[in-house]
């Protein structure tokens, strides 16, 4: 079983993946698992996911303002208005994944999100709607009930790229669980966060 932490630069223990690569400790300590109730945050996560799909997220992670910039910092109407010419810009846009499935499944998403903010008032409302308590393992899982459940009702309405797996990943970074090790430097600031945190919708 992979050792649930290591010592970070400064000799703080922190959750094991962060030993991948320098930038994942910055991203660690300041994001993942920081509670997030803002639409545009949500709607970029989810769909910089889908596009992890099959790679690793340094990969992504390194070409996240790329990503911002081609896509309007994921502002979830301008993504909309998107059509055939801008999934041919971004195709031929190096400083991103070149992937034309994945390219149109955020333009798609986008119209979808619209869909659902009209129905539930936020992105945010819905997805908080998910949360549920982190599955009790005794080594790090990487789907839950919630994320099958968010999964499912995601596809229903018409979502793409929104496997359990990469749903739960969303659930991490996100907030709605805290999946820090238990005894990572930042595991508590996390869960003061969401102690602290008005859910949208409540």
């Amino acid at each position: 079983m992979n050792t649930p932490t290591l010592p970070g630069p400064d000799g703080r223990l922190r959750c094991h993946w962060c030993a991948a690569t320098p930038e994942y400790t910055t991203y660690h300590d300041r994001e993942w698992g920081f509670p997030v109730d803002d639409d545009r945050r949500l709607f970029e996560k989810l769909s910089l996911e889908g596009f992890q799909s099959g790679l690793s997220w340094r990969t992504i992670l390194a070409k996240r303002e790329n990503f911002r910039a081609a896509f309007h910092r994921f502002d979830i109407d301008r993504v909309a208005r998107f059509g055939e010419r801008d999934v041919e810009r971004l195709l031929q846009d190096a400083g991103i994944v070149r992937h034309r499935g994945k390219i149109e499944a955020v333009i798609h998403n986008a119209r979808c999100a619209q869909a659902l903010i009209a129905g539930e008032g936020s992105l945010a409302a819905y997805v908080w709607r998910h949360e549920a308590p982190p599955a009790d393992a005794s080594a790090p899982v990487s789907t839950s009930a919630a994320s099958i459940a968010m999964s499912k009702d995601l596809k229903k309405r018409g979502w793409k790229f929104v496997g359990p797996t990469t749903v739960y990943a969303f659930m991490q970074a996100m907030g709605l669980v805290n999946d820090h090790a238990r005894d990572c430097v930042t595991r508590a600031e996390v869960e003061r966060a969401r102690a602290a945190f008005n859910r949208p919708g409540r």
